[in-house]
């Protein structure tokens, strides 16, 4: 009976299976938690550091653990950010294609076997092609931690061994401030050398990014070829909390508050701000890459009830800077 109850689950990708009567957990939105479940590589580059994050989403009010990730083949390995996954937070399992000891067409099913709230298999699929003629080296692009607004550089070196005229006829950026070339080195009989350089500019957002550069070959059959690249941005300036709150507050009665403004490098504040506010707080003049502060704020205006204002900081000097938090209060009627 129970077989034949979930005879529709088991024609697709995903397997349930239920210890449980009469199977409660089973509304569980499973194509919701998972919302992506394939992804194709493409055609990529030997020792290519190429890897895919499948987001894994709890939108269930119970917890929900993974007790294990297996790969049908060893051309892909899985690796999961957390085990547990609290309801209403998102965890991924990292699908990385293992371009340095396989080659040529590749795939991989990924069983997710997830034990509570209840026994359930979900199967992910992974699927690319692995050029043998065509290595990166280092694999991927990886800026890690970059200051923003201070444009930075790295280069990838590209060898090819095959056509004696095979060419890279340009290179594209899927980002207007991730700025690529790409120069020829040297050609000698059918092994051809190419540097790749990539730029992040100062127009950079802050944050985490990953994308990829795509390389078009003369190659009729596999032009396109990725190239990852990843990094973070972070900002020069920066304010803890990012958000603020006073609860609740009454106009004449102050109420303080402890921040911390860390910078990249030793700065002075020069001011504190917050609209709507009258803010007292005491500065020091050192330049210091840690500043820790405990503003004092009255409410300025006549505003009742739910208020939002923005904090602003300004450092002194030449290459001045400015961070921002959110400030939020309730301001009681007298």
């Amino acid at each position: 009976m129970l077989h034949a109850a979930l005879s529709p689950f088991l024609a697709s990708t995903l397997t349930l299976v239920c210890f449980v009567s009469p199977c409660a957990a089973l509304d569980l939105n499973w194509k919701e938690i998972f919302p992506i479940r394939k992804h194709d590589f493409g055609i990529v580059a030997v020792a290519a550091k190429t890897e895919f994050s499948f987001p894994i989403e709890n939108t269930s009010d119970r917890p929900i653990h993974i007790r294990t990730v297996r790969a049908s083949c060893g051309c892909t390995t899985p690796t999961v950010d957390s085990n547990t996954i609290a309801p209403g937070q998102t965890s991924y399992l990292h699908a990385r294609f293992n371009t340095d000891t396989f080659k040529g067409k590749r795939g991989a099913n990924l069983t997710v076997v997830i034990d509570r709230p209840i026994y359930t298999e979900v199967r992910l699929r992974v699927d690319g092609f692995i050029r043998s003629d065509l290595v990166f080296h280092p694999g991927a692009v990886e800026f890690k931690r970059t200051s923003s607004g201070s444009p930075v550089t790295q280069t990838v070196k590209v060898f090819y061994a095959g056509r004696k005229n095979w060419h890279i006829n340009k290179i594209e950026s899927p980002q207007s401030w991730l700025v690529a070339d790409i120069k020829e080195l040297s050609r000698r009989r059918g092994r051809i050398n190419y540097e790749v350089t990539v730029t992040i500019d100062n127009a950079a957002p802050t944050g985490f990014f990953q994308d990829e550069l795509v390389l078009f070959t003369d190659d009729s059959g596999m032009p396109r070829v990725p190239l990852r690249v990843t990094g973070e941005i972070t900002a020069p300036l920066t304010i803890s909390p990012g958000i603020i709150s006073l609860g609740t507050v009454r106009a004449g009665t102050p109420t303080s508050k402890k921040i911390v403004v860390l910078g990249q490098r030793p700065f002075v504040i020069e001011s504190l701000t917050a609209e709507g506010w009258k803010v007292d707080v005491s500065l020091s003049s050192e330049a210091k890459k840690t500043h820790i502060l405990r503003p004092s704020f009255d409410i300025a205006g006549t505003s009742k009830g739910a208020f939002k204002s923005t904090l602003i900081i300004t450092t002194a000097g030449e290459n001045s800077s400015r961070a921002t938090a959110l400030v939020t209060a309730d301001v009681a009627s007298d």
